[in-house]
């Protein structure tokens, strides 16, 4: 029996000694239509991520809806209307990005196994390296994050480093603003997420959500670096970015199984601009990198995870070094800062090696504390 099947079965028993109560009509009937494969428009994924999200949904209903989305595989369209919903709920940071720059992210989807938090370190590196004056372009960055079940979610390591993640949405416009680069702590910019953290807790694996969350950014960053769990999600997500009006993107899934660009084998990639999407492969190898496997890049907790990323702020030469600043390579170039990967990989190695990068990162810090 398929594993869809099977879960398949085990919510059509849970519908048949259902009582009808709370949230039980359109709800019932999308998950019936679920059960069964159908697909939703993405007018109909708004509306049942609405409902989920104001609440009106039971905890068995909600655990129903992830769980035979993420068995089946969600399509653009329940991706565009659920992250719809999502943007609807946001709690937004009061900040406009100025014209002729960049408001970027570079938030991934979590569910793979974690090196040290290289998109945040990259964030950061990003930021400083568009002030240099090769860059082509001024970039802010609205890194998203949150806490993960690793306990080495960006949330845990900057707070480790000494970053105030609980800073006011007002006090993150004024980071994008003096320094170009600020931390958004999704548990602050998403409160309706609340109605299902029981549910995705007791779950234990990725779910839709996060696949959604990368697509909400709360600073409207309408340029994004994101990371997927999967390689399935990398075409999926982009045309849901696409759909969504995104100006420009990258997401990206490596060939060693990382929702970061890997130092040892390809990575694939979606590119988003125009409207369109394109495909193409990131080969560390083609840019003078060394093959480090993942496993010699892993953190063994928060402590070392924070020890690793200011050592790399410190210039400490070294694989993790190299990757932080090949993702943020890609950053640079989905901001139209860097015309291209060894440009890009030129900006961000000059940016820890003149103490720029490490600069940002200690008036994040100091700035992060202080009121709005």
């Amino acid at each position: 029996m398929s594993v869809y099947r099977a879960s398949a079965d085990a919510v059509r028993a849970w519908i048949r000694c259902h009582r009808p109560g709370f949230g039980y009509g359109m709800a019932m009937s999308i998950i019936t239509r679920l059960v069964t494969g159908e697909t939703l428009t993405d007018s109909e994924a708004e509306a049942l991520f609405l409902d989920l999200l104001g609440g009106k949904l039971d905890d068995a209903q909600i655990g129903a809806v992830l769980a035979l989305i993420e068995v089946r595989g969600a399509t653009v369209e329940e991706l565009v209307g659920g992250a719809r919903a999502m943007r609807a709920n946001v709690q937004n940071v009061p900040y406009a990005c100025p014209a002729g720059e960049s408001l970027i992210d570079t938030c991934g989807t979590g569910g793979t196994p974690k090196a040290f938090n290289v998109s945040t370190a990259a964030a950061i590196v990003a930021a400083a390296a568009s002030t240099l004056p090769d860059a082509k372009r001024r970039v802010r960055v609205a890194k998203h994050g949150s806490r993960s079940r690793t306990g080495r979610g960006s949330a845990e390591v900057l707070q480790a480093i000494g970053v105030n993640v609980d800073a006011s949405p007002e006090v993150q416009a004024r980071c994008l603003d003096e320094i170009g680069v600020c931390f958004c702590f999704a548990i602050h910019h998403h409160p309706a997420m609340r109605f299902a953290a029981g549910p995705r807790k007791s779950l234990g694996v990725p779910t839709v959500f996060n696949l959604l969350g990368p697509l909400t950014n709360p600073a409207k960053a309408e340029r994004q670096l994101i990371g997927v769990y999967e390689q399935r999600w990398v075409e999926q997500v982009a045309k849901a970015l696409a759909r969504l009006g995104a100006e420009k993107a990258m997401v990206i899934h490596s060939a060693e199984g990382l929702d970061e660009i890997s130092l040892k084998g390809v990575t694939h990639a979606a590119v988003v601009e125009n409207g369109g999407v394109s495909f193409t492969e990131i080969d560390p190898a083609g840019l003078g990198l060394s093959a480090t496997p993942r496993e010699n890049l892993i953190a063994n907790d928060v402590a070392d995870a924070a020890r690793i990323i200011c050592d790399v702020f410190d210039n400490d030469a070294g694989p993790h070094r190299e990757i932080v600043a090949l993702n943020c390579a890609a950053a640079l170039v989905v901001a139209d800062a860097a015309s291209g990967m060894h440009e890009g990989l030129h900006l961000a190695m000059q940016a820890i090696e003149s103490g720029k990068a490490k600069e940002t990162l200690e008036s994040l810090i100091r700035l992060s504390h202080e009121s709005a």
